[in-house]
């Protein structure tokens, strides 16, 4: 009698699971005709996950390359759910431009992971903030007080002293294992330091605190590119349990004790003693349209000059270094292309001078040679996430507002229908006609640094200094790879695409003169 009560139980217990369910499916079916009837578009296709956690148990390290796999089954725009999350990702240049140009306004908010917004000091910076009068304040300030041509005619000197001591430095190593990237990184250090507050390292302080800033630096680039729980659900992101917060408000603080005492400093510099208009390094600008005050729209506030700063460093030093890694070992790997460019800047320069910044603009192959390296290692592969201030359509699909919406550029730089023989590198391809494809046309193909309104606005001091620090590395010295290594092209993905391996080199003298190495 038990039993048969039991039995009794058992089945009501599936006639009310089948009900419920049954009731799911059908309010399903009744939600998706009714957006049919109101002619809502449906969400991009994409590959199912599980309750809750979405398809996040099933993504991989290398998410450029995971996301290139799903693009090949699902399209160029698909989505997926992370947690909470709703992610599109776009793998196509029409696609693109529709965010980019066509809704630029619509997506011109970044998404920012609670670690970069912990980083920004609660989005005061131009990387995170959301568009709008803040931002537009930050991004104006930084392109006309750091970026524009003048500013960085007046700054020559600068990238001029540090690259002639990075090569006296590299001819100290002759026929020693050089590390391209650790010299690259505290060159660009230089230059963004004495550009900004007037400040460089000198001698075992160059090795310590360079050595230092650069093991932040790639811990700040490490983090923004891990998967974080917070992210992909946010009411979990008060228990910070895998410690992001925690380390975000570390690195912040080793920057304030970097920054804050010379921003002090410098506060209390009376107008008197300070420098005239035509001689302030960056921190004196900032700082006076700090003094000067003004409204919301026109006042920066002391939390976004030292963001803005921080900003300016990590862009600055990771990226250049890491596109000039990548440029050198794509050359040792073809010594051919290395030799090449070696005789460009011996024609443009001549062997009984050094490079100036001026013989830049006249080196066409070696800009070919490092627009290659940005199409087929793009420094940023998946770009800056956006997320749409309301809900929108694109490619005939509905992203709703506040999904994250990701460029595959390192896809699209490798598409087959857009590029011919895209895995091969070849250089002469931004030649001739291609050579006006780069990063500031709204060409859709190429995407180094994004586009649209909150392209990267380094751009044109990254390019100068870039190709300022290869010229001179390739004219002053041959090199080659250490006796029985190959050169290792494999990438460790990030928010940053750097090389599982570093790059070492032995560099030898290529020029007769002794001097032109002091």
């Amino acid at each position: 009698m038990a039993a048969d009560h039991g039995s009794v139980i058992t089945i009501v217990k599936y006639e009310l699971m089948i009900s419920m369910l049954s009731l799911v499916i059908w309010w399903w079916f009744a939600w998706a005709w009714k957006k049919r009837e109101k002619g809502i578009l449906p969400l991009p296709p994409g590959p199912r996950g599980l309750p809750l956690v979405g398809y996040l148990p099933f993504v991989r390290p290398d998410l450029h390359r995971f996301y290139a796999e799903l693009a090949r089954t699902y399209g160029p725009i698909f989505s997926l759910r992370l947690g909470s999350k709703l992610c599109v990702v776009l793998s196509s240049p029409s696609l693109a431009k529709e965010i980019f140009k066509d809704q630029d306004t619509i997506f011109a908010n970044h998404d920012p992971p609670q670690f970069g917004w912990i980083m920004a000091s609660g989005g005061s910076d131009m990387v995170w903030s959301p568009n709008g009068p803040l931002w537009r304040l930050v991004r104006k300030t930084c392109v006309r007080e750091v970026m524009a041509t003048s500013k960085l005619n007046a700054t020559s000197g600068i990238r001029r002293l540090e690259v002639r001591e990075l090569v006296h430095d590299v001819y100290l190593k002759v026929g020693t294992r050089v590390d391209v990237a650790e010299k690259a990184f505290v060159a660009a250090l230089n230059v963004i330091s004495s550009t900004i507050w007037g400040g460089k390292l000198h001698g075992e302080e160059k090795d310590r605190i360079g050595a230092e800033f650069r093991r932040v630096v790639d811990d700040v680039v490490e983090q923004l590119g891990k998967p974080n729980v917070s992210d992909f659900f946010p009411l979990l992101a008060r228990f910070d349990l895998q410690g992001f917060s925690l380390k975000a408000k570390g690195n912040l603080q080793w920057f304030d004790r970097i920054f804050d005492p010379m921003i002090n400093e410098r506060l209390k510099t009376d107008e008197g003693d300070s420098k005239s208009r035509g001689n302030e390094d960056i921190l004196q600008t900032l700082l006076r349209t700090y003094k000067e005050g003004g409204d919301a729209d026109t006042a920066l506030s002391l939390n976004q000059v030292k963001a803005l700063i921080v900003d300016l460093v990590l862009a600055g030093t990771d990226t250049t270094s890491t596109t000039i890694e990548w440029t050198m070992a794509q050359m040792l790997k073809q010594p051919e292309i290395m030799r090449k460019v070696q005789r460009e800047v011996d024609r443009v320069v001549g062997l009984h001078q050094i490079v100036e910044e001026f013989h830049v603009p006249e080196l066409h192959y070696l800009k070919a040679v490092v627009k290659e390296v940005m199409r087929l290692y793009p420094v940023a592969p998946l770009l800056i996430p956006r997320r749409p201030s309301q809900t929108s359509v694109v490619g005939g699909y509905t992203i709703p507002e506040g999904t994250q919406v990701v460029v595959n550029s390192w896809v699209i730089h490798r598409d087959p229908q857009l590029w011919d023989d895209p895995l091969e590198f070849r250089p002469e391809r931004f030649l001739n006609d291609g050579s006006k494809l780069d990063s500031s046309v709204n060409d859709f193909r190429y995407l180094p640094f994004g586009s649209g309104r909150r392209v990267c606005v380094g751009i044109p001091l990254a390019e100068r200094l870039t190709l300022y620090v290869l010229a001179s590395l390739l004219h002053s010295f041959n090199w080659q790879l250490p006796q029985g290594t190959k050169p290792d092209m494999s990438e460790k993905f990030g928010i940053v695409m750097k090389k599982i391996v570093p790059l070492e080199a032995i560099p030898t003298p290529r020029l007769s003169d002794p001097k032109v190495y002091d």
